[in-house]
């Protein structure tokens, strides 16, 4: 006879063996069709008028946005509760937000605030200067993210790192970036910088195939035909969107975010040539 006590426990087992099924088989979970859009691409407007912004961002058909500059507690000036509201008005989803280093010791009311917008990711964004000279810098910076990423984790939040140039650039003989992805693989994965890996030599797919799962997000990007290499539209440049794009599975993405630091012309007119390229060419490569 099979009693209460131990069928709790066959499901227990049961569960933990689901979830590592699931962990094992990361390239399976199908990536978001939902075009994302870093916020900070349109910052400007952001800090002016942030509701008008956004209406305009969704009247555009981006589906989700990440966040950027959380503050005080605040999202653009906003209680956590008044900016989902918002946002839930327009149909879109805040499920990433970017967050430097120097946030980590009020990092326990970013983390409530985040779960209270619906945010899945939190990114620490970039690490100023003065925090990333030295190898041993680097290895500081592991370990409070693998801490990040814990008070994170009894959130139901995954803690993510999002790279430029300088993590692809050797000090003393080391990758920077991979010591970061040293780390522990269940509390903090990556959000890719398309661009940015490119202009370091890097190609994507490589570092799909090195870190199988673990690059959950994308930032996309393109890069222009110039000796320059600035930043274009996404589909107006060099890089292979179609082969990253192809190979979502073996990344990991859940979800992806055009961004374009800088803009030649309007910011507004160069996200709309982005997702018009996005939606009709590489959404459809997605499965």
């Amino acid at each position: 006879m099979i009693t209460r006590r131990t069928l709790l426990k066959q499901l227990a087992v049961f569960s933990a063996g689901s979830m590592l099924v699931k962990d094992s088989f990361a390239g399976d979970i199908a990536p978001s069709k939902k075009v994302g859009l870093q916020l900070y691409t349109l910052r400007n407007d952001m800090g002016k008028t942030p509701l008008e912004t956004l209406q305009k961002v969704a009247a555009l058909g981006y589906g989700e946005v990440e966040n950027f500059g959380y503050g005080n507690g605040k999202f653009f000036g906003m209680e956590p509760k008044v900016y989902r509201e918002n946002l839930d008005k327009l149909g879109l989803s805040a499920v990433s937000g970017h967050y430097m280093m120097g946030a980590m010791p009020n990092w326990q009311q970013a983390v409530d605030d985040a779960a209270a917008i619906g945010q899945k990711y939190m990114v620490i964004a970039f690490l100023l200067p003065n925090e990333r000279k030295t190898i041993d810098d680097y290895k500081k910076v592991a370990e409070s993210l693998n801490k990040a990423g814990e008070t994170c984790k009894k959130a139901g939040i995954q803690l993510c790192y999002h790279n430029h140039d300088f993590e692809f650039q050797p000090i003393d003989g080391q990758l920077p970036f991979d010591l970061l992805m040293q780390t522990d693989k269940n509390l903090v994965k990556t959000e890719l910088d398309l661009y940015w890996a490119v202009k370091a030599g890097y190609q994507p797919l490589d570092l799909f195939n090195k870190y199988p799962g673990r690059v959950v997000l994308w930032h996309v990007k393109d890069m222009d035909n110039t000796d320059k290499k600035f930043f274009t539209e996404v589909g107006n440049g060099t890089i292979d969107f179609k082969k990253i794009f192809s190979n979502a599975k073996k990344s990991g993405m859940e979800h992806f975010f055009v961004e374009q630091d800088v803009c030649l012309g309007p910011p507004l007119d160069s996200i709309t040539k982005s997702i018009g390229y996005i939606k009709s060419t590489l959404v459809p490569l997605l499965s």
